[in-house]
C-alpha cells in the first residue's frame, strides 16, 4: 500500500492545485518514484489511498496505464482516515495470507525492501517498522531486541510506555513498514486514527519490531526545500 492521501500542507504552495503525490522531483512525481521503488522490489499488486485532489491521482494513473501494475484505489475523498484508518479502510485488499508493505509517498530512500521483508519474516513480528537514527522531536523506543517499548517526545517530555523503557534506543520512523494481516483482528479503533498509537497499544502483548534502516539515502519529501535537495539523487 502506498499512502498518498495526505493534504500536503507542509509542501504548500506546491500543493495549492495538486495532491502531494503528484508534486515532481526532477520531472518525476512522488507517486511514480514510490511505485517504481516498490515494484522493483517485486510488489506488483498495489493499493493507493487518495483524498486531496484524489481525482487527479486517478486520472494520472489511467494516463500511465497503472505503470503496468495491478493498482487498486482506496477512496478516502469523503473523509481522510489517517494511517491506521487508511489500512483498515483498505483491508479488503490487504487481508490476505502474507505481510503487506506500507510505503509513504513522501519518502525517498534506497532501502533494500527485499532484505527488509526477509528481516520481518525472521523476526516473526506482527509489524516491523523501518527506523533510523536521525534528529526529530518524536521517537520510538526499542529494547535491545528491537522490540517496540514506547514513545517519547524529547521536546515536551511526553512519554507513552508499552513495556519497560529503561535502556531503550530512541529511533525515528522512516515511513516504511511491513504489517501482518492478523493486525486487522486486533483493531478496535474506528474511522480516522493513526497507526503509531495502535502499535503502542498492541506492543504490550504483541511483537512490534524495529528494523534499523542504515541505507545511505533517506529524505522526507515533506517540504519544498527537501524537494530541491532530492533532485540531485533522481536519475
Amino acid at each position: 500500500m502506498i499512502f498518498a492521501a495526505g493534504l500536503g500542507t507542509r509542501l504548500f504552495p506546491l500543493t495549492i492545485d495538486k495532491p502531494k503525490a503528484l508534486v515532481e522531483v526532477a520531472g518525476k512525481t512522488l507517486l511514480q518514484m514510490a511505485i517504481e521503488k516498490v515494484s522493483q522490489a517485486g510488489y506488483q499488486e498495489l493499493v493507493i489511498n487518495i483524498h486531496h485532489f484524489g481525482d487527479q491521482i486517478i486520472e494520472y494513473l489511467e494516463k500511465k496505464n497503472n505503470f503496468g501494475l495491478n493498482i487498486t484505489i482506496s477512496d478516502e475523498r469523503n473523509q481522510l482516515l489517517d494511517t491506521g484508518g487508511g489500512i483498515l479502510n483498505a483491508s479488503t485488499w490487504l487481508d490476505g495470507d502474507e505481510a503487506f508493505l506500507v510505503y509513504n509517498v513522501d519518502v525517498l530512500s534506497n532501502i533494500d525492501l527485499q532484505l527488509f521483508r526477509k528481516y520481518h519474516l525472521e523476526q516473526g513480528g506482527l509489524a516491523t517498522l523501518a527506523v533510523r537514527e536521525r534528529n526529530t522531536a518524536r521517537y520510538l523506543a526499542f529494547d535491545d531486541a528491537l522490540q517496540l517499548s514506547g514513545w517519547r517526545n524529547i521536546k515536551t517530555g511526553d512519554e507513552i510506555a508499552s513495556r519497560n523503557m529503561q535502556n531503550c534506543s530512541l529511533l525515528a520512523f522512516s515511513g516504511i513498514q511491513l504489517i501482518e494481516p492478523a493486525i486487522f483482528k486486533l483493531i478496535s479503533e474506528t474511522e480516522s486514527f493513526p497507526l503509531i498509537p495502535l502499535y503502542l497499544r498492541l506492543a504490550e502483548e504483541h511483537r512490534i519490531m524495529g528494523y534499523r534502516d542504515q541505507s545511505t539515502l533517506w529524505i522526507d519529501l515533506g517540504k519544498p526545500s527537501q524537494i530541491l535537495e532530492a533532485e540531485k539523487y533522481i536519475v
